[in-house]
């Protein structure tokens, strides 16, 4: 398979959004696109779906689209479902229209033929058979069944409504309805939005083993590290390419700009010394010669044009804390949070100056804490008590703080009365937030919009402790980078909501984790956190193995883990070559049993045909169960790696 568009561009009326696009995608491309917001990154994937949209680039290349293999594309955009009405097995099951189709169809001919044993019928029912199983139809039910599981829904969850889902879940939804397709590229727009920490590990994982090509958008960076091997970065209506992950592509970038930059440094500083040269002399006759070679020479060079510096515009924020708190400056105590019921028991203290890290999955109660915290929600049981002199900041990141009713402009006065005009617009610009955009409307704003003046009024008011819930959504890459900047250099005490790995990791110097109904204060950043998780699972996994037996008892701890990790690794692929074998006589069984129903004395004996097809189809659900076996100890094989 290979996708390629070679000098291409896009533009809206007199806008031009991208003015030179060559890209390709081969087989197993894991490719990012990246940019800032408004960049045209959404824009370009639409594009991928839609050529219409696509006009000649100002490139040298001849404008061609070129498509081999004639590849299905899916494309999973920020969730949209036509009907919320339907339950997550309706929406599921039509991704499976034409076999279901095909199923209805071979159930009527299965009616026909009790009345009927005409040979065209016979036939025209064996071609349905034929075409049921090149389809999968044996094996789709198990098929969903198993997808299902494994995006962590339950058996009840497939009756109710999409309405009634979360934002995640219904994500993960259009997801599984997305590789259920099977296309052969995978186009992505903010795959990790709404996802917890757990499901993202989990799609990373995924999509590095994905077998077709996948396009990806996204402004998370641990995301794009661990799974492209390509990068289009979107910048001044430019498409450049990069080799390699995210982290590749910055040092890329890096050496291209200043290599760029010398180059450039290095021919104007020789233009400058010929030109002077050709000045001095020109007008001497016995020079005049030299003079014009030297002219010639500036005249015979490949201009190179000056980089333009990075799109680093972004919001920034100089502030201190009003007030200092005291050294200890929140306690909880066995503190039951929730709305109708309990979800979750807190215990942890906080000092002066620490940035506490909420992780976990969705719907354990990491905004619910938050909520209590901040006093939005009344706690169900239990205490906790702020020190001296807390003056609070909380972010909610579904921005029910600010009155949509005002202006951009509004919202800040209203609330700091005491700034000049001057002082409220010089303020809004650090939020870029500048000329007739101070005087939009809050419902008109976009996302990125809203985070940055909930954060301009909440970092204006100085406070001494800032409760974030998801700061970092809507942000591009560089806003989060400019708040991360921000909250190192803050010196007041954090708490914050994030499944921004990498955000987690620049900020927090302790993480409470909510995982398996139970909630654990970590006095550790987030690399130290992971390290002593790994650690834990090790010992876990030692101690099953010293149930099992040592074999080496005089070598140390490493060698044993080692050793007994082999060993454990050899069992399991074992067991896996012999399933392959069990599979590979199931389905030469198979193979017999078709050139049987071939046979010219079988060929118009119904009856015989049926039952030779049910040994198929049971030996088919025989396959299906095996094979499902096969990727469990394959798993668990993964694990051990």
């Amino acid at each position: 398979m290979n996708y390629k568009i070679v000098n291409g561009s896009i533009s809206y009326g007199a806008e031009t959004i991208l003015e030179e696009i060559n890209f390709e995608i081969k087989d197993k491309d894991k490719i990012a696109i990246i940019g800032r917001n408004g960049a045209g990154k959404t824009t370009f994937l639409n594009t991928i779906m839609d050529n219409d949209i696509l006009e000649e680039g100002i490139g040298e290349g001849k404008f061609h689209i070129y498509k081999q293999g004639n590849p299905v594309i899916g494309y999973l955009k920020q969730i949209n479902f036509e009907n919320s009405n339907k339950t997550m097995l309706e929406e599921i099951l039509e991704v499976y229209a034409p076999i279901i189709n095909l199923e209805n169809k071979i159930q009527e001919k299965e009616r026909d033929l009790q009345e009927n044993t005409d040979e065209k019928l016979i036939k025209e029912y064996t071609n349905a058979l034929e075409q049921y199983e090149i389809q999968g139809g044996y094996v789709y039910k198990k098929e969903y069944e198993t997808a299902i599981k494994k995006f962590g829904f339950k058996e009840e969850d497939k009756y109710k409504k999409v309405s009634e889902f979360s934002g995640g879940q219904r994500t993960k939804i259009a997801f599984l309805k997305l590789l259920l397709s099977k296309p052969d590229i995978l186009l992505l727009d903010e795959p990790t939005n709404h996802l917890d920490i757990v499901a993202i590990e989990w799609l990373e994982n995924y999509l590095k083993n994905y077998p077709k090509a996948v396009v990806i958008v996204s402004h998370d960076r641990m995301f794009l590290d661990k799974i492209v091997n390509k990068v289009y970065e979107i910048e001044y209506a430019s498409m450049v390419e990069y080799k390699g992950n995210y982290a590749d592509f910055e040092r890329q970038k890096k050496e291209r700009y200043e290599k760029q930059l010398k180059d450039y440094e290095y021919q104007q500083a020789e233009i400058k010394r010929l030109q002077a040269i050709a000045d001095r002399f020109r007008y001497k006759p016995t020079k005049a010669k030299m003079a014009l070679s030297k002219l010639k020479k500036i005249e015979q060079m490949t201009i190179i044009e000056k980089p333009e510096e990075y799109d680093l515009k972004t919001f920034y924020a100089n502030f201190d804390v009003k007030i200092q708190s005291g050294k200890m400056v929140l306690k909880v105590d066995k503190l039951e949070i929730g709305y109708n019921k309990p979800i979750a028991e807190v215990s942890f203290e906080l000092y002066k100056g620490e940035k506490l890290a909420i992780i976990g999955e969705n719907g354990t109660g990491k905004s619910t804490l938050l909520k209590t915290l901040n006093g939005n929600i009344p706690k169900m049981s239990g205490e906790f008590e702020y020190g001296y002199h807390v003056q609070k900041g909380y972010f909610d990141q579904q921005m029910e703080f600010l009155n949509p009713e005002n202006t951009v402009f509004e919202e800040i006065t209203q609330n700091f009365p005491e700034l000049t005009t001057t002082q409220a617009r010089t303020l809004l610009g650090t939020f870029l937030f500048t000329g007739e955009d101070v005087f939009k409307k809050i419902t008109v704003l976009s996302g990125g919009e809203r985070g940055r003046l909930q954060l301009c009024k909440i970092l204006k008011s100085e406070p001494n402790v800032l409760l974030l819930d998801e700061p970092t959504n809507h942000m591009d890459i560089v806003g989060k980078e400019s708040l991360e900047n921000i909250l190192k250099e803050y010196t007041g005490t954090l708490i914050f909501v994030s499944h921004d790995r990498y955000f987690v990791n620049k900020i927090a110097d302790c993480i409470l984790e909510f995982q398996d109904g139970k909630v654990t204060f970590y006095h550790k950043n987030y690399q130290e956190y992971l390290e002593y998780k790994e650690k834990q699972k090790d010992a876990v996994e030692s101690s099953q193995d010293s149930v099992a037996g040592e074999e080496k008892t005089n070598v140390n701890k490493k060698e044993k883990n080692s050793y007994f990790m082999k060993k454990e690794r050899n069992r399991i692929q074992n067991k896996m070559n012999k399933i392959e074998q069990e599979i590979n006589k199931m389905e030469e069984k198979i193979q017999n049993i078709e050139k049987e129903m071939t046979k010219e004395g079988n060929a118009s004996d119904y009856i015989k045909l049926n039952e030779l097809q049910e040994e198929i189809q049971k030996i088919n659900q025989e396959i299906e169960d095996k094979m499902q076996e096969w990727e469990e100890w394959n798993n668990k094989l993964l694990l051990e790696s």
